[in-house]
């Protein structure tokens, strides 16, 4: 899991908390590469009593959008839409119109402007983020080919890829994310109803994390294989935090400004296969201690691993195919992504294998220098590569947040 935590704090006028943490390994550096650990840290901080959770609110407003570096939540819903036939720019900005607006007042804890169902009307605001992006696809559909970022380009083909199309990519992605089920699914609807005519559902993914207030006291959140992740996450606070995550205000294109891109991979976690591990073979599988994510070279959870340690055996203490180590920012160039991932669980297959694993989401200035040097890395030789399987991917063009007055992509849809 890119071993990468991050401490943030919550937006303007949302209650202040400390984070446990907002991102998610690198994907297990899962999405990142192919580890399935894509690990986030926990979206909570101090404890809290649960009907504060109602409360707290995120801005729809600002320089970037919401839900990329807010603390992870505990529900969230992914979606891509397709414009339908006949549906162009016009159309596309109609609808974007439309969601900024609706987007605007559920963040606020306001009903739908129109036709409200009242699944989140006993509910505040939430921690509610809705997050608005475009894939490659869109440009090509409403005539703006020349507006498409070079950072847009398709991702390449990965040795652990078993991508179902139908799952993966679209015109329009959102992301929204809630501390509160049913706000999530509010949001969710009333995105989905607000699509009408102009585009149709391409694929939907839900997710969780650990509920603010769950643990005794902060920590990084866990992944459904138990594994702490989340460590090493890039930090707000860094000094090159914004370079390595957010597109400069002089980018290009223009319209990306203070955007990001976000991977989206759903990774599948072969549980049968690796609760069969002892957990000495599943830590040196990931690098760190089960228990409290510590290198297996010693310390606590951030405590720099030591990569040349070695054993009474002579052996490596960190085995030169942990997961931990290939994903490292010093192992890759300095490559790094925000990760802040959700975990799913969507049943069964028809033997009884459980079809749960990771929503992988990961954001970064250029994925060409974020989560693609990083994912050939893991695709050469992550040693969890062999109980992960990466089934879905998506790469989208997050634009900044819309100022006041401003719908997400105006500047794209009306420059």
């Amino acid at each position: 899991m890119p071993d990468q935590s991050t401490d943030t704090t919550s937006r303007g006028a949302i209650t202040r908390r400390r984070l446990l943490g907002t991102a998610g390994a690198t994907g297990l550096a899962l999405g990142a590469a192919g580890g399935a650990a894509g690990y986030a840290a926990a979206p909570a901080a101090t404890t809290a009593p649960l009907t504060s959770l109602g409360a707290d609110r995120a801005m729809f407003h600002g320089k970037h959008q919401p839900g990329i570096t807010d603390a992870l939540q505990a529900r969230g819903h992914l979606v891509a839409f397709d414009l339908a036939a006949g549906a162009g720019r016009k159309e596309a900005a109609a609808l974007l119109r439309r969601w900024s607006t609706t987007a605007e007042r559920l963040m606020a804890g306001e009903p739908a402007a129109h036709d409200d169902t009242d699944v989140a009307r006993d509910a505040g605001p939430s921690s509610l983020t809705i997050t608005f992006g475009f894939g490659h696809s869109f440009f090509s559909r409403t005539g703006l080919e020349k507006q498409r970022p070079d950072a847009l380009d398709p991702l390449p083909d990965f040795s652990s890829d078993h991508l179902d199309k139908s799952r993966s990519d679209g015109d329009l992605w959102v992301q929204i994310g809630a501390n509160d089920a049913l706000v999530a699914f509010h949001a969710l609807r009333a995105i989905q109803k607000d699509a009408g005519g102009a585009a149709r559902l391409r694929w939907q993914m839900n997710g969780f994390n650990r509920s603010p207030g769950a643990t005794a006291h902060p920590m990084t959140a866990r992944n459904l294989m138990g594994q702490v992740d989340g460590t090493h996450n890039p930090k707000p606070t860094d000094a090159d935090f914004d370079q390595r995550i957010f597109v400069p205000a002089s980018g290009d294109p223009a319209w990306m400004a203070h955007g990001s891109y976000a991977v989206v991979r759903r990774i599948r976690m072969l549980l049968d296969d690796w609760e069969k591990l002892s957990p000495k073979a599943q830590e040196e599988v990931i690098g760190r201690r089960k228990s409290d994510g510590a290198p297996l070279s010693g310390g606590t959870e951030t405590t720099e691993m030591d990569l040349e340690k070695t054993g009474a055996d002579g052996k490596l203490v960190v085995p030169i195919n942990a997961h931990a180590r290939i994903t490292r920012p010093d192992q890759n160039g300095g490559a790094a992504m925000l990760r802040r991932p959700f975990s799913y669980h969507d049943g069964f297959d028809a033997d009884g294998t459980p079809d749960a694993g990771l929503l992988f989401i990961c954001w970064q200035a250029d994925p060409l220098r974020g989560f693609v040097p990083v994912q050939r890395k893991l695709d050469r030789g992550d040693a969890l590569s062999q109980f992960i399987r990466h089934e879905a991917s998506g790469l989208f063009a997050v634009p900044g947040g819309a100022a006041q007055g401003e719908y997400v992509g105006q500047r794209l849809l009306e420059g």
